[in-house]
Parts: structure tokens; C-alpha cells; sequence
């Protein structure tokens, strides 16, 4: 069962204005890269779970998480059907993230007032998930869109709350151009946790990234 509200979550989401991303099968890898993203400042991870018994994975970092990491929102993104998302919210998952928009996903997350974020990519796609109650809407993939798309739907639509994966990186360059453009908070993966830090198990480093990209976003919110 969910910690935290779905509008606690979102209050989270647009107050530090970053969800890292991250999957692997090795829990205690997992935990040691959850703790460095704590530690640098992060109050919410989106574990991407794209691997068998990623369910597993997630339950166990999710307990390791309210025991260890106060504050520490949990969430599960590519998630892509209601059934998997009944699953992981019974394992303590704050928010869904999906890659594509599905009502289904909306019904069940709704009725247990968790928040969701669908994959969007057109004006009509964000319409329906916000008439479906979406709070904030995930654009991806980021990089085929822009920080111009979202300056095209924040015209229309001045209410929208979105939140970019993909094509997002922790630079001052690519930061300025999704939050000039009017972005509520991003979802950074490789390039915040890189397959360098993970190979070498550098969490020092992690941490220092996290840090440096949270006091970037807020220079620029």
C-alpha cells in the first residue's frame, strides 16, 4: 500500500523537479544506488522494471526504503497494464509510470488514489490522461520532442504539469532548455546513473551527480 498521496507525490515531483530512473535484478546494488540518490538529495526513484521478478526486486528496496530512507518516495515506472500496476502498488509503489497511455492503468491506480503518469506524445494523448485525472504527464520519448513541444502544449494549456524521460541530461544547457520551456520536474536514467558508476560502484560520484543536478533545477525553477 502506498506511503504518500498521490498530491504528496506530486508535491515532491514539482518541488525538487527530478525523478532518477534505474533497474537492475541485483537488490543490493539496487539499495546501495537508492541510498547514493538519498543521499545526494533525490526524494523519489522510479524503478523501471523491465526484468524478470523485477516485482521481487522492487518489494524488497521498497521495505529497505521505508526502513532506511525516510521521506524516500518509491515508484515504478514501464509499467504496461492495470494488472502489473495492481501488482506493484500492493507492494508499496507511491506512483505508475507507463510508456504509453492506458485507461485501464488510470481505473486502477485512481480508485487507490496513487498517482500515475502515462507516456504521452500528442496534445490529445495529454487531454485524455488529464480528463482521466492525470496530474502530471510523462513526455517520451523527450528527445524526439523537445523542450519546443512542451512550450507548444504550455500555449493551449497553460496547466499541464510535464515531466520529460528521455533526452534528459544532468548539464546546465539541457536543464535550462526543459524548465525554460516550462517542464514541472524531468526523469533522468544513464545519464544521471551511468553504466560507469554502476561498473565501478562509484555511489560517491552518484551522489555528487544527484546533488549537482537537484542545485541546477533549482537555479532554474
Amino acid at each position: 500500500m502506498a506511503q504518500f498521496t498521490r498530491i504528496e507525490v506530486a508535491s515532491v515531483m514539482k518541488e525538487t523537479g527530478m525523478v532518477p530512473l534505474f533497474f537492475s535484478n541485483d537488490l543490493e546494488l539496487s539499495k546501495q544506488v537508492l541510498k547514493a540518490c538519498y543521499d545526494g538529495g533525490a526524494r523519489l526513484m522510479e524503478f523501471t522494471a523491465r526484468g524478470d521478478f523485477a516485482h521481487e526486486v522492487f518489494g524488497e528496496l521498497t521495505k529497505y526504503a521505508i526502513k532506511e530512507l525516510p521521506g524516500m518516495i518509491m515508484g515504478v515506472g514501464s509499467v504496461t497494464d492495470a494488472a502489473a500496476a495492481s501488482l506493484y502498488m500492493a507492494l508499496g509503489a507511491n506512483f505508475i509510470v507507463t510508456p504509453v497511455l492506458r485507461e485501464d492503468i488510470a481505473i486502477v491506480c485512481n480508485r487507490r488514489k496513487v498517482l500515475w503518469s502515462p507516456g504521452c506524445g500528442t496534445l490529445t494523448e495529454i487531454a485524455r490522461a488529464e480528463e482521466l485525472g492525470c496530474e502530471i504527464v510523462k513526455l517520451f520519448p523527450g528527445d524526439i520532442y523537445g523542450p519546443q513541444f512542451v512550450k507548444g502544449i504550455k500555449g493551449p494549456q497553460p496547466w499541464t504539469s510535464i515531466m520529460p524521460t528521455g533526452g534528459v541530461s544532468p548539464t546546465v544547457e539541457n536543464l535550462k532548455g526543459w524548465f525554460n520551456a516550462g517542464v514541472t520536474c524531468v526523469g533522468m536514467g544513464s545519464q544521471l546513473i551511468s553504466k560507469e558508476i554502476l561498473a565501478n560502484k562509484d555511489y560517491a560520484k552518484l551522489t555528487q551527480n544527484v546533488q549537482d543536478a537537484l542545485a541546477i533545477i533549482k537555479t532554474l525553477k
